[in-house]
């Protein structure tokens, strides 16, 4: 069977935050939910499932031909992973469907100690093109959460080439930055929205320079007209965001999916009933259909909160009983001095025989064929519909109408339970290993990126460095030329990878990495696990960036098999996590730059690409100003307000191997003083001016 012959049926996948919604999204036709248990999902302020609950949830899902995925798409420490693996483990016991993962490092571990379990990458690993669904194949994966941001025509061609399954976020909140690209919630509070504890400071007010306000602000998606169309591309799963959601938005989405699938269209009525349950300014399809611009943004009022209370009391109705889902057959047996039997089958091929005793001869009204199948066929309060009663009744013999109530529903019974157990999953239990390192420096190294050539400041300065990184998208002669700047003063350079490249057409990237190699330069920084196999394929050593989010030693390890030389950690660890990561490469910490908040297809600052500045910024509430900076393909970066800086620090960086220095908007003088003070140790610069990022704090 090909994959496109096994997508030819559109999942409808649904969110679970509660026992109520699985119940909520399975008797409204959910084929799937995906739940969270314990502390490694990405929300983590939902209730979630506990062991108990998370076993009802999979048993009543299963008895009704629902599918189960657990939620461990958050970064995991080292010291976390055992804990992270036992939660897995879990899952494997109860016979879970599918695991959503986002750590690199757990997905390692995961399908080396489960090789069965069916791993799906989260959208919170920004895979976004072909490579990266090549890799995550590689890596074990079986399908990929594709980001939101993608246009219709963008998601056609990755259905068409896939090697795994994808799946698409169809309705639900819609957030500015690209997931798992986003640090706002870390660095203006420690809740990281990598690690599952978002606060959405993006709902807050931001304010660009034409005025206009609530500008990391995004209406919610809604794109459950196109499930038809997505079906016939081959995409695997239609999903439904909102696990901190009442079971009553998750009935009236997954109706809403239904009626798109099945009718081709959903009830005017429906969808104003949907946007009346939650909404921000109703919805928007912008990025599906390529029109992007102010009209995307939306916000939560009170007329939208007034909406809900109005809907919510006529939504409850939508689950308030099971629904027949589930295919049966009957076979009745009523034979003289024989036991009377009820066969009971599914499609699964699950079968129960029950037995009562021996029917009576006739002795006054027989019971009538009609009136024994009209009684089979009442399966009301249980998932099961009848598609099919085979009566094999003696002539003369009789039995009473609740003897055959009795075998359906006892018969009916046995059946949910039989198919509610499933075989648990293999996994093998184990100490986690640990990779050989060799002996960490006393002083780390210095590698730099710049966004322009005129910020390279003297030879002799740049000869400390032990690495350069500029942009891939400089001109042709620009990069001649500084490969020419570097030779001279023996210092390897490379090509900074954009990060939005995995949305590039495959042309523009072939153009762009070709111009590089074509200069003489031999390293590529990559900052997504597609970029790391594009540019690896084009010839080039590859690095790894700092929003790779490698957060624990099995993640940099893997990055390493992937083929990285070297890689920049997750910005997000502390210090002393970050020079307690083991890799078997040289790894290095964020250690000083505006550190990139955000990446948006969307741009904040004005009403369209083409009609912005190319560099602005953003003011919060307090007055705080975030610069903005266009990226080129229609991409954006918002950064933060201040420099992370470690210079005076650099006693306490011995243990990790290089210090990542990225210059975004200083000049030539300023790189030169900057650098001398990360070599020298010395000079703090004036309070609020810098940050110390998270090398102290961490993050929740």
């Amino acid at each position: 069977m090909t994959k496109n012959e096994k997508q030819n049926r559109l999942e409808i996948l649904a969110p679970a935050g509660s026992m109520e919604s699985v119940f909520a999204a399975v008797r409204t036709g959910a084929d799937a939910v995906y739940l969270g248990a314990g502390q490694f999902n990405a929300r983590q302020n939902a209730k979630n499932f506990d062991k108990d609950a998370l076993s009802e949830a999979v048993a009543y899902c299963h008895g009704r031909d629902a599918k189960v995925y657990l939620t461990l798409n958050t970064l995991v420490g080292d010291q976390e992973l055992a804990a992270a693996l036992r939660t897995a483990f879990l899952a494997c016991d109860l016979s879970i469907d599918g695991v959503i993962v986002q750590d690199l490092g757990l997905a390692s571990l995961l399908h080396k100690k489960a090789p069965s379990l069916p791993l799906h990458g989260s959208t919170q690993m920004s895979v976004s093109s072909l490579d990266g669904l090549r890799t995550l194949k590689e890596l074990g994966f079986c399908r990929a959460v594709l980001p939101r941001e993608l246009t219709r025509e963008e998601l056609s061609y990755l259905a068409k080439h896939s090697p795994i399954e994808l799946e698409v976020f169809v309705h639900g909140a819609l957030c500015m930055s690209v997931s798992g690209q986003c640090y706002l919630s870390a660095m203006l509070g420690s809740r990281s929205g990598n690690r599952g504890l978002c606060a959405q400071p993006c709902r807050l007010p931001f304010r660009a320079e034409d005025g206009t306000n609530h500008v990391l602000s995004l209406k919610d998606l809604s794109i459950i007209d196109a499930l038809p169309e997505l079906e016939g591309m081959g995409i695997a799963s239609a999903k439904i965001e909102g696990r901190m959601k009442r079971p009553e938005y998750v009935a009236a989405a997954v109706r809403a999916c239904r009626a798109s699938l099945s009718q081709g269209e959903v009830p005017s009525g429906w969808k104003q009933e949907l946007q009346s349950v939650f909404s921000r300014s109703g919805f928007t399809d912008g990025y599906y259909k390529n029109r992007r611009g102010r009209e995307m943004l939306g916000v939560r009022g009170k007329e939208d909160v007034t909406a809900a209370k109005e809907v919510l009391s006529s939504l409850e109705a939508l689950s308030a009983k099971e629904a027949p889902r589930v295919p049966v057959t009957l076979a009745l047996s009523v034979k003289g001095g024989q036991p009377v039997s009820l066969t009971v089958k599914d499609t699964k091929g699950n079968q129960i025989i029950e037995y009562a005793p021996p029917p009576q001869p006739v002795q006054t009204k027989p019971l009538s064929r009609e009136r024994c199948e009209e009684q089979l066929r009442k399966t009301g309060g249980t998932p099961f519909l009848v598609e099919e009663v085979t009566l094999l009744l003696e002539e003369g013999m009789t039995l009473p109408v609740s003897a055959v109530n009795g075998l359906r529903r006892e018969g009916l019974r046995k059946l949910l339970e039989a198919r509610s157990q499933k075989d648990p999953i293999p996994y093998v239990k184990g100490e986690i290993s640990e990779a050989v390192m060799e002996e960490k420096p006393e002083h780390p190294d210095l590698v730099a990126s710049f966004s322009s050539l005129e910020q390279l400041p003297d030879l002799e300065t740049v000869s400390r460095l032990q690495g350069v990184f500029v942009p891939l998208e400089l001109p042709k002669e620009q990069l001649i030329a500084a490969a020419e700047r570097l030779k001279a003063a023996g210092v390897p350079l490379g090509v900074r990878i954009p990060r939005p490249f995995g949305f590039y057409p495959k042309e523009k990237k072939e153009r762009l990495l070709a111009a590089a190699k074509e200069a003489g330069i031999p390293f590529a920084l990559a900052e997504n696990l597609g970029d790391v196999k594009t540019c690896r394929d084009a010839g080039f050593s590859a690095a790894g960036g700092p929003f790779l989010n490698l957060f624990n030693s099995k993640a940099a390890e893997k990055a390493r098999e992937l083929g990285c030389r070297f890689a920049v950690l997750s910005p997000e660890l502390t210090l002393s996590q970050a020079k307690a990561v083991t890799a078997g490469i040289p790894t290095g910490i964020f250690a000083y730059g505006r550190l990139p908040l955000m990446l948006m297809r969307n741009c904040p600052a004005s009403g369209g690409c083409g009609t912005c500045k190319k560099n602005t910024s953003l003011v919060d509430r307090k007055g705080v100003r975030f610069p903005v900076r266009c990226g080129g393909g229609g991409f954006g970066e918002l950064y933060n307000s201040v420099p992370t800086f470690l210079a005076d620090r650099l006693s306490e960086c011995a243990g990790v191997f290089f210090l990542y220095l990225s210059f975004f908007e200083e000049s030539k003088e300023e790189v030169r003083a900057l650098i001398n003070r990360y070599q020298t140790g010395s000079g703090t610069p004036q309070k609020g001016t810098f940050t110390r990022g998270f090398a102290y704090r961490g993050v929740e």
